[in-house]
């Protein structure tokens, strides 16, 4: 399937647009923008200039205000930009009004992911799960691809060449999805019986927000060469590894990153992907801890691991990034509320480690701070889980 983003001249500029709902901070929308800009340079977009509406809701037409809609407009035919991008999914009469109203191509955040899954996928089995992905997207989305044939209809009863098109072009797409997921069965069934075939070893899988590091710490603990890259969806396909720490051996598994409004289509299509999650006996859940709301994207990931069936397991958090940690202390006469930058490194361990019982540890992958400890925790938690499982062993360690 062609990619979804097709640029001009390998030179795409685009202008960012969100809104704010409520009483949502305006911090909060421009950490979301940040990370809609992040999107975009990963997928080759630089962005010129960012667009914020204050809403009760999503205009149900133009996503955002007639107002603001004009006011994009001029700023794109001013600065001749190529693409808008919206920090939410449009539906397909939204996208239609919206690409009339900006003459420019428009990206919703579904559309921005999927092709960078796209770029990102290597192998067969990640370029199909993505090309379903992207086929379930735009099945409801065909009917705006044929309004020029729609005002060619007959008279009652009578089918026009628009119609004709559209339920053809539908009926193709929905066969490509049939055949696209008997693919993937067939190779689920073959990854079901190679996980199988591995035996009744320790199953240990990475997860975690993108672009927390968790394919750095994967080369770390495996003395691999995963490929890790400062950009988001860096890994797509899982990566399993038999790691062995003394003598005790187990498979650890790293597995595609989760993002706030991962696409469902992306979901229901890397579901077999995430069966390394869903089989794993202990989850490693790594956290960006110098990312201003690495708490927020704690609760992706543990929203993400409920909906995929793995909400109730064992889990070692890792508060990874230490070195890149950003600390402003307050002035004495500053009475402006605390941030998350005004609390010192050495206090939000002291607050993290004291919140629950499940165990956690701060490290720097990158710097290896703290690894020897790691390595002994996690040591200590697989023979746990072993011995649990093959009580009559215990001898060997």
């Amino acid at each position: 399937m062609d990619k979804l983003n097709i640029t001009e001249n390998n030179i795409e500029r685009a202008v960012l647009i969100g809104i704010i709902v409520d009483r949502q901070p305006i911090s909060q929308v421009e950490e979301y923008l940040d990370e809609l800009e992040f999107l975009a340079l990963t997928d080759g977009i630089t962005t010129v200039k960012r667009f914020t509406q204050k809403v009760i809701r999503a205009n149900s037409k133009t996503f955002v205000g007639q107002g603001k809609i004009n006011e994009i407009a001029a700023y794109i035919e001013e600065h001749q930009i190529n693409t808008a991008i919206f920090d939410d999914e449009l539906s397909p009469s939204q996208m239609r009004n919206i690409e009339k109203e900006l003459k420019c191509r428009v990206l919703d955040r579904t559309t921005l992911i999927l092709d960078i899954f796209a770029q990102r996928a290597t192998t067969a089995y990640a370029k199909t799960q993505v090309e379903l992905a992207q086929y379930q997207y735009l099945l409801p989305r065909l009917t705006g691809m044929w309004t020029h044939l729609e005002r060619q209809r007959g008279g009652i009863n009578m089918r026009g060449p628009g119609e004709t098109e559209i339920e053809t072009d539908r009926r193709i797409v929905r066969d490509k999805i049939s055949r696209l997921k008997e693919q993937l069965s067939k190779i689920d069934r073959q990854m079901s019986s190679q996980r199988g075939n591995r035996g009744s070893m320790v199953r240990v899988a990475l997860v975690g927000y993108t672009n927390v590091g968790k394919s750095t710490l994967m080369n770390l603990i495996s003395k691999s060469e995963v490929f890790a890259e400062n950009k988001l969806f860096a890994t797509l396909d899982t990566t399993v590894r038999k790691v062995v720490i003394e003598n005790l051996p187990f498979l650890l598994s790293d597995t595609v990153g989760f993002i706030r409004k991962l696409p469902h289509q992306l979901v229901e299509s890397f579901k077999s992907t995430l069966d390394e999650v869903r089989e794993a006996d202990l989850l490693l859940h790594v956290v960006d801890i110098s990312h201003p709301n690495f708490e927020e994207q704690m609760n992706v990931v543990k929203q993400t691991l409920f909906e995929i069936g793995a909400g109730n397991k064992p889990v070692y958090t890792i508060f990874n990034k230490i070195d890149n940690y950003r600390y402003i202390p307050k002035e004495e006469d500053d009475l402006s509320p605390i941030l998350a930058e005004n609390i010192s490194l050495e206090e939000l361990q002291s607050m993290w480690l004291a919140k629950d019982d499940q165990p956690k540890i701060f490290i720097s992958a990158k710097q290896k701070t703290n690894i020897d400890k790691f390595r002994k925790d996690l040591y200590g938690m697989v023979r746990e889980i072993h011995a649990g499982r093959y009580p009559f062993n215990n001898y060997l360690y």
